[in-house]
């Protein structure tokens, strides 16, 4: 269970991961071992599961979100597998979720434009068989993005 201490540490480091040990440690009121043994064990337990730069997607050419709903009729587990292997090997794809509801799966794809997105779209439906429906919105502009969880 995380105490007060640990879920500062973790909404510190959701704001800014390049801070020092020595800088966490001061935000909680302990010395660097203690807090880094704390770190230590989120990491171990699997709680702190990386450390990234989120990048501007606009500004690297990658202006073009889109939200693909998918429906299949098949849902064995090889055709499963098959799935998560075309999608984890596709870089455009940035989550995918299988969904309960009327569509199976959601996923979100950042692409340059109109064309690389159409490009994506003809490699996804060659590569995986049985796609039934396959519905796509795109963004026309970011309200809110985040990446940090509310944990406090």
């Amino acid at each position: 269970m995380l105490d007060k201490i640990d879920r500062k540490l973790l909404s510190l480091l959701q704001q800014d991961c390049t801070l020092s040990l020595q800088a966490l440690a001061d935000a909680v009121n302990l010395t660097t071992t203690p807090c880094w043994k704390r770190l230590k064990k989120l990491e171990d337990d699997k709680v702190l599961i990386g450390k990234v730069a989120l990048l501007d997607a606009e500004k690297l050419g990658l202006g073009l979100t889109a939200f693909v709903l998918i429906k299949t009729q098949h849902h064995s587990s090889d055709w499963y597998n098959q799935l998560v292997t075309v999608v984890t090997e596709m870089p455009e794809v940035l989550g995918v979720w299988r969904m309960a509801g009327e569509y199976d799966y959601l996923m979100q794809v950042q692409v340059a434009d109109m064309k690389r997105y159409d490009d994506f779209y003809k490699r996804l439906v060659s590569r995986v068989p049985g796609l039934s429906d396959v519905t796509s919105s795109f963004a026309m502009e970011q309200i809110k993005y985040t990446t940090a969880l509310p944990i406090d």
